[in-house]
């Protein structure tokens, strides 16, 4: 089978995007990060989900981006709730996390023999982050492209982002469809020490729209229900 590295975070956009490469005939290899985010839980949930959705393996590397802080997702800000802010760029963007991830992937990818690379980013049901755009991914790819050896030799990799144009609600009613378990994912940036999503946070707000507008019920668990 050719192989493909997935970058999986645990959540619901990741699980998804490793479900269509494996439908696409692909040999997946998942790639998380423990990276000082305050929403841990997401690594369990992966490292749990992922030799049950048939990654080869699943490798997890540690870079700790809390030491330079920048996101309510690495530092001391306090994660917004219910649509709180004013600003463009949302404070849980974290300064050049899918570059970083990218990368990572690119040096496993060229180790592999992997000539693909998955991401989950999307840019309909999203929070506005920059690097969640087409023209991000288009400009990694050509970087990819010209900063590898299988590059330079004629054999460029695919950046490829499934999701990037889908909604939110079509992106579960597409992981449904391919078997996905979205009990095993989570996606809140403020979840409780138990591990419930808080509801209010702008990734819960869009996961529970997701849901709704598929019109099926999110099966994990929020704080204040159950």
């Amino acid at each position: 089978m050719k192989k493909a590295v997935v970058l999986y975070s645990g959540g619901l956009d990741s699980t998804t995007c490793m479900a269509i490469a494996r439908d696409q005939g692909f040999a997946t290899y998942a790639l998380s990060f423990a990276y000082g985010q305050r929403h841990t839980v997401e690594l369990a949930k992966a490292r749990e989900y992922a030799p049950l959705i048939g990654a080869e393996e699943h490798m997890v590397i540690e870079v700790n981006l809390r030491q330079m802080g920048g996101s309510a997702l690495t530092g001391d800000i306090e994660v917004p709730k219910d649509g709180a802010g004013d600003e463009a760029i949302p404070v849980t963007y974290v300064p050049a996390r899918n570059t970083i991830f990218l990368s990572f992937a690119l040096g496993w990818a060229e180790v592999l023999g992997a000539s693909d690379i998955f991401i989950g980013v999307n840019a309909l049901d999203y929070s506005g982050y920059p690097d969640c755009r087409p023209e991000f991914i288009e400009a990694f790819q050509q970087l990819a492209k010209l900063a590898t050896k299988a590059g330079i030799e004629g054999n460029p990799y695919r950046i490829q982002a499934p999701l990037i144009n889908l909604s939110k609600a079509q992106i579960i009613q597409t992981g449904l469809a391919l078997g996905v378990d979205y009990r095993f994912t989570h996606s809140c940036y403020d979840p409780t020490a138990e591990g419930l999503s808080c509801g209010h946070c702008d990734s819960c707000r869009l996961r529970l729209k997701g849901f709704a507008e598929a019109g099926c019920e999110d099966p994990v668990a929020y704080v204040g229900c159950g």
